[in-house]
């Protein structure tokens, strides 16, 4: 999707993705990553989850990527947080305490503004995206993580002619596709979530499942 889509998503408040609570499957296989408290995690396309409060109370350090300022802003205000403001070449960077999120594209981040992050959340940046972008996100962006860098990834899948994304549906065959060989890849779990989901039901979808896979990249290839 272009830019422009996102941005009058904000502004127009149409951000049916964006959850009131933590993302049940983060609390649930977030500990099988093994990450040391004191580990970066990057959360790309953050939005103003409420994961990125959960990952930092467990002792992370939280790199998050959001193009709508307005997103990023409304994170910190309904947080009750007040950030240090600087830009940089990648955005503008808002600090509070264990939580940085900055205001920018995710595609201008390079390695060495991800050279610390050894671990990274994604719940709804790749199925955001349409199939050409999702191959350059993971092609280009994933690409400038670190060796040995640890994931939790969670995607949505549908019968795709029934919905016009975004959220897009992302079968499994896709994602190994898309990371395999630079990480591996395990599906810890695949559900059934139609009924948890009225708004989908509601657009007339007949299936939905989540699934959530565990990434880890490898030391070369």
């Amino acid at each position: 999707m272009e830019a422009e889509f996102w941005l009058q998503r904000w502004r127009e408040n149409q951000i049916g993705f964006h959850q009131t609570r933590t993302t049940p499957s983060l609390e649930r296989y977030w500990s099988t990553l093994e990450l040391p408290r004191g580990s970066r995690v990057f959360v790309p396309l953050a939005g103003k989850s409420l994961d990125l409060l959960w990952l930092a109370a467990r002792g992370h350090r939280v790199l998050g990527i959001e193009l709508s300022a307005l997103a990023v802003e409304q994170f910190f205000a309904e947080n009750e947080l007040t950030p240090a403001i600087h830009h940089s070449r990648y955005g503008r960077h808002h600090l509070a305490g264990p939580i940085e999120l900055i205001q920018g594209d995710a595609f201008a981040l390079d390695e060495a503004a991800l050279a610390d992050c050894t671990g990274v959340y994604d719940r709804a940046a790749l199925i955001a995206l349409p199939p050409a972008t999702r191959a350059r996100y993971v092609g280009e962006l994933y690409a400038r993580l670190p060796p040995g860098c640890r994931g939790l990834l969670i995607t949505l899948e549908y019968p795709q002619p029934q919905k016009k994304g975004p959220p897009f549906s992302v079968e499994e065959d896709e994602v190994r596709a898309l990371y395999e060989p630079r990480w591996n890849v395990e599906r810890l779990e695949r559900r059934d979530v139609l009924a948890e989901e009225p708004r989908f039901v509601a657009e007339g979808l007949s299936a939905l499942t989540s699934a959530v896979y565990r990434l880890r990249g490898r030391s070369s290839g």
